[in-house]
């Protein structure tokens, strides 16, 4: 069958790298893809808001399925008009990606029905929202509502940071229309994992769970970005705490989503926090982690075409998925200055070298190529993903090829897995 994914970063690059493995795919592309997507599928350049760009192509090329990678074009409708012209896609309606598209109506499904999470307000207008702090005090979390590519949240120790990051949101709308609405909320205290689930609107499959670490420096120091490296399995979550998470978060959500007039299909990432309450939601994804993605797709031993399209009809029940036993490890290397401002164009050597490591895979995010050769084109630019019979292993690994890579103008946190080693 031929396939086409949407999207540009190291999570579209590990599932194109997966699905090229099928013997279902008969042709792969992605729009608009990489230079290291470029090595496993037909990259072809339209941008991924370029919903009608995408269609045409679908149409002109016989597409059958369509996997949608990042959260923006299924916010904007994509599923559902390739639903309407009868192609199959991977990925929740419009109705069903506000759960991310907006922080603060996945609080309030969580207020209605019972998931367990912070306690939080919302609020339109800074002043209200200045209000609430002075009352509540701190240490408190401020979240822009929209999609603010991983970076509307800001942790505050006083109530002046917090007065900080309101301006910062509302007034200076550093996150443009994200942060016309913000989600205040008290800050829970524990560890941090991701916990992922297919569900194909009437069937929930949990995934293996991952850690990803914010952060953009060592010991999670500095300010959060998309994801600085991540790792599988979570040790955290047990075979009996994913069993809790599904009975008291997931299957809760779907039920209530569907009741809600917003039936999901697709990927549900619920980030948590595990607290002395037991896990908390902190917010939903309506798609694959990035980083995340890249170690979990390393250690899928399933046809990952097949997973993903027995969602897409609605077969979950029917599949059982199997996966490596051992660990996976991705380290994020990124341009100086991200996650603030940083440059484009400089050159990236040695990726050959680093890929021979056997078990090792670099998964490209912001890459291009230029008469032969790999030039940075983003903030964050690889994913150098390992396995190993270990985090740690995995770990030793990963940094083995990272230091192969020559890259003057890169860097990399130095303790990727940390709290698994």
């Amino acid at each position: 069958m031929k396939v086409l994914v949407i999207g540009s970063g190291g999570r579209e690059h590990s599932l194109c790298w997966a699905i090229a493995k099928s013997p279902k795919c008969d042709e792969l592309f992605c729009a608009p893809g990489n230079a290291g997507i470029d090595q496993v599928a037909i990259s072809v350049p339209i941008p991924v808001d370029d919903l009608d760009g995408i269609l045409d192509f679908v149409a002109a090329n016989a597409i059958d399925f369509v996997v949608v990678g990042p959260e923006g074009p299924l916010v904007a409708g994509l599923v559902d008009r390739l639903d309407a012209v009868g192609v199959k896609a991977f990925g929740p309606s419009a109705r069903a990606a506000e759960y991310e598209g907006s922080k603060g109506l996945t609080k309030d499904l969580c207020a209605k029905y019972l998931i367990p999470t912070a306690e939080y307000a919302r609020f339109d207008e800074p002043d209200a929202a200045k209000e609430y702090i002075r009352v509540k005090g701190a240490p408190i979390v401020i979240k822009a509502d929209g999609l603010a590519a991983g970076k509307g949240v800001i942790l505050c120790r006083n109530e002046n940071e917090a007065y900080a990051a309101i301006d910062h949101i509302m007034t200076e709308a550093a996150f443009g229309d994200a942060g016309a609405e913000v989600v205040i909320e008290e800050m829970m205290v524990g560890e941090e994992a991701s916990f992922f689930a297919l569900v194909d609107g009437k069937t929930a499959l949990p995934l293996v769970a991952a850690q990803d670490h914010k952060a953009v420096f060592d010991s999670d120091k500095g300010p959060n970005t998309g994801g600085m490296g991540a790792y599988s399995p979570a040790a955290i979550i047990t075979e009996e705490m994913s069993a809790r998470i599904m009975d008291e978060i997931i299957n809760p959500t779907i039920r209530g989503a569907a009741a809600d007039g917003r039936p999901y299909k697709g990927v549900l990432y619920a980030g948590l926090m595990f607290t002395k309450k037991g896990p908390q939601l902190i917010e939903y994804n309506v798609r694959f982690g990035d980083p995340e993605c890249q170690p979990m797709m390393m250690r899928l031993k399933s046809d990952a075409l097949e997973m993903l399209l027995a969602c897409a009809e609605g077969r979950l029940d029917k599949i059982k998925l199997e996966w490596h036993e051992n660990a996976a490890l991705t380290v994020v290397m990124a341009t100086e200055g991200y996650p603030g401002a940083y440059g484009k164009g400089s050159e990236i050597k040695g990726l050959e070298a680093a890929g021979k490591l056997k078990d090792v895979v670099v998964f490209h995010a912001g890459t291009t190529e230029k008469d032969g050769s790999i030039l940075a084109n983003g903030g964050r630019v690889l994913n150098v993903t390992a396995l190993g019979k270990t985090v740690k292993a995995a770990q030793k690994r990963a940094y083995q090829a990272v230091d192969l890579i020559d890259w003057p103008q890169g860097f990399c946190r130095t303790d990727i897995g940390w709290r698994a080693v």
